[in-house]
């Protein structure tokens, strides 16, 4: 197959919703489930991240998560769209992975933190030491690394994602208010002094990376025995 129909292919692929993938998946074309990998990886990365504030952990997350989600692919209904699904997978494992580091510490690190504003990092009081974008986007990810769980995760589905408040709900399995309220804290907490002098998009963090998209990828097609697409 030359370059020109490659590409074409890949395009082809690309413009597929996720329903028809699923769909296809089903129906024993199991090696499009990569499309729904790559089309996910940097949302799902993000989510797990933010839970566990750990890169290799996340990883492992998103690993599992894309596992659970190809082996139980039959159970979508359709009743939520799928990337809410697969962000509900995702969201679920990292939690998971949390209260089992919790009870190994035998402590409880999930617990309100009405006084975190104290536990964020101070602000530079020169912000143009702060010359590199590498540098402040660090500055950012270490003061969303700061809030609570609970915070950091609505955080990042609503502001850094742009789910909806009903899909971050169902996500999370809490109210559309409780959404609401986490998220106003989280805005708090940030303190917009802090973006504007980082002169950042919240859009910037937690990057995944091709390379790091590419492992994920070849991890789990190893792990379901499936081919690669692209």
């Amino acid at each position: 197959m030359s370059t020109g129909d490659t590409t074409r292919r890949s395009v082809a692929f690309e413009a597929l919703s996720d329903e028809e993938v699923v769909r296809r998946v089903l129906r024993g074309e199991s090696a499009l489930f990569e499309i729904v990998m790559r089309r996910y990886n940097q949302r799902l990365f993000r989510v797990a991240r933010a839970i566990l504030r750990d890169e290799a952990e996340a990883e492992d997350v998103l690993q599992q998560a894309y596992v659970n989600a190809y082996t139980h692919l039959h159970q979508f209904a359709g009743q939520a769209r799928f990337a809410t699904w697969l962000t509900r997978i995702a969201t679920h494992e990292a939690l998971a992975r949390l209260r089992r580091q919790v009870r190994g510490q035998g402590r409880s690190g999930m617990g309100d933190a009405e006084d975190t504003m104290d536990a964020l990092p101070a602000p530079e009081p020169d912000p143009e030491k702060q010359a590199f974008t590498g540098e402040l986007r660090r500055a950012l990810e270490a003061a969303l690394d700061a809030l609570p769980e609970t915070y950091r995760s609505v955080f990042v589905l609503r502001d850094v994602e742009g789910l909806s408040t009903a899909e971050v709900a169902q996500c999370l399995e809490v109210s559309e208010d409780v959404v609401k309220t986490r998220l106003h804290r989280a805005r708090a907490l940030l303190r917009e002094d802090l973006f504007d002098r980082a002169g950042l998009s919240a859009r910037n963090v937690f990057s995944f990376q091709a390379e790091r998209c590419d492992r994920t990828v070849a991890a789990v097609l190893a792990r379901l025995g499936l081919p690669v697409v692209h």
